[in-house]
C-alpha cells in the first residue's frame, strides 16, 4: 500500500470516528435535556428517564464500535484483495503439455550446457555466460565464488524456478523445460542457509518434506539429523509447537530440522546452500554429521564460502561474473594457484590464527 493510500486511510477513519462520537454525544445531550423537561412536566418519572438513558449509552457504545469495525473490515478487505491478487496470478513456468518422463529409478546426473541466463532483458542484467558442467550420480560438486556470481541462480535454474535464455538444464538426461514440474522438483531436496520453519509442531515441519509419511518415518529422519538430541528433550517431544518461523528453536536446531525434512523426502539430488554458514562451532558440528548421513548414496551440489566445508568435494567449480573461470578438486586448486588458491591460503590461515590469538589474550 503506498503512503498517499495509507493516508487517506487513516483520515476516512479518523473522520468516521469523530463523526460517530459527535452524532452519539449529541443524542444523549439531547435525550437528558428532552427527558428532564419530561419529568418536570409529571409525563416521566425519573426513573425511566435514568433507564432510557442508560439504554441510550449502551446504543451510543455499539455505534462506536461501529467505527472500529469499519475501520477492521477496511484493512481486511484491503488484505484481501492483495491475497485474491496473488491466487489469481498466472505462473509464467509451467509443465509442457505432454511431459517427457524423466527415467525411473531416478540417476540424479546433472547437467548444464553452455547456459546463459539474465532476470532482465539486457546484455548487462546477464547473470550466467555460457556456464557448462556436469555431477556425476552420487558425487558431490561444490560452487564457490563471489556474491553475484550466479551460484544460487544455478539452484533456481535446477528446479526449474526460471527458465534459461540460452542452453540446456538437464537432469538424469532430460531438458528441465520437457519434464512434468511437480516429478522434476520431487526429485530435488533443498537445505538453505536460512531454512522456513513453520508455526507448527517439529513433527509437522519435519512431515513438509513427505505429506504422507508415518510417524515412525519421521522419527527415523528425525534421528537420522540428529533433531532427537534436542526434541526429545521437551516436555511433548516431536508434538512441540515451535512458534512462528522457528523462533524457540536455535539456528543449527533449524537446520537440523530442514534436513530430516531432506532425509523423509530422500530425494536423489541434494542443494546445500551455505547449510552452516551462520552457526556456532558446537552446532556446526552435529549439522555437519547430519550432513555428512544426509548425502551418502546422493548426488550433491553445494553453495560454499567457507572453504573447510567443502574440502572433500569430488569437484569444486570456481564461479566469478557468472562463468567458471576454475575447476578441480581442493588440491588440484591449490596447487595450481589463482583465485581458489589465494582465497584458501587467507581462510586457512585466519583459521590457523584464531585459536593461537585466543591463547595469547
Amino acid at each position: 500500500m503506498s503512503l498517499e493510500a495509507e493516508a487517506g486511510r487513516l483520515i476516512a477513519r479518523s473522520v468516521l470516528m469523530g463523526l460517530i462520537t459527535f452524532v452519539g454525544t449529541a443524542s444523549l445531550v439531547f435525550i437528558l435535556w428532552w427527558g428532564s423537561r419530561q419529568v418536570f412536566d409529571g409525563a416521566i418519572s425519573a426513573g425511566q428517564l435514568t433507564q432510557f438513558l442508560a439504554y441510550g449509552l449502551m446504543a451510543a457504545g455499539a455505534l462506536t464500535n461501529l467505527s472500529e469495525v469499519m475501520g477492521s473490515v477496511q484493512t481486511v478487505l484491503g488484505s484481501t484483495e492483495r491475497l485474491v491478487e496473488v491466487l489469481d496470478t498466472e505462473p509464467a513456468i509451467r509443465s509442457p503439455a505432454r511431459p517427457a518422463p524423466l527415467p525411473e529409478p531416478p540417476r540424479g546426473v546433472l547437467r548444464l550446457d553452455d547456459v546463459s541466463f539474465g532476470y532482465g532483458a539486457g546484455e548487462g542484467e546477464a547473470v550466467l555466460r555460457n556456464v557448462s558442467f556436469a555431477v556425476e550420480a552420487g558425487t558431490t560438486t561444490a560452487l564457490v565464488g563471489p556474491s553475484g556470481a550466479g551460484k544460487s541462480t544455478i539452484f533456481a535454474l535446477l528446479q526449474r524456478f526460471y527458465d534459461v535464455t540460452g542452453g540446456v538444464v538437464a537432469i538424469d538426461g532430460v531438458d528441465v523445460r520437457k519434464a512434468d514440474l511437480a516429478t522434476l522438483r520431487s526429485r530435488v531436496a533443498l537445505v538453505e542457509q536460512d531454512p522456513v520453519i513453520f508455526a507448527g509442531t517439529i513433527a509437522d515441519n519435519i512431515r513438509f518434506g513427505k505429506p504422507n509419511a508415518t510417524d515412525g518415518e519421521i522419527v527415523a529422519a528425525a534421528r537420522a539429523a540428529l533433531v532427537d538430541v534436542f526434541a526429545e528433550e521437551f516436555p511433548k517431544g516431536y508434538a512441540t509447537w515451535v512458534g512462528e518461523r522457528g523462533v524457540t528453536l536455535s539456528g543449527g536446531q533449524k537446520q537440523r530440522l530442514a534436513i530430516a525434512r531432506a532425509i523423509l523426502k530422500n530425494a536423489p539430488i541434494l542443494l546445500l546452500d551455505e547449510a552452516t554458514s551462520a552457526l556456532d562451532a558446537q552446532s556446526e558440528h552435529l549439522v555437519q554429521l547430519a550432513l555428512r548421513r544426509l548425502r551418502q548414496g546422493r548426488t550433491t551440489l553445494v553453495i560454499a564460502h567457507r572453504l573447510a566445508t567443502i574440502r572433500d568435494a569430488d569437484t569444486i567449480l570456481v564461479l566469478e561474473q557468472g562463468r567458471i573461470i576454475d575447476r578441480g578438486s581442493h588440491d588440484e586448486l591449490v596447487r595450481r594457484g589463482g583465485r581458489y588458491a589465494d582465497l584458501a591460503k587467507l581462510q586457512f590461515r585466519l583459521s590457523e590464527a584464531a585459536p593461537a590469538e585466543l591463547a595469547i589474550h
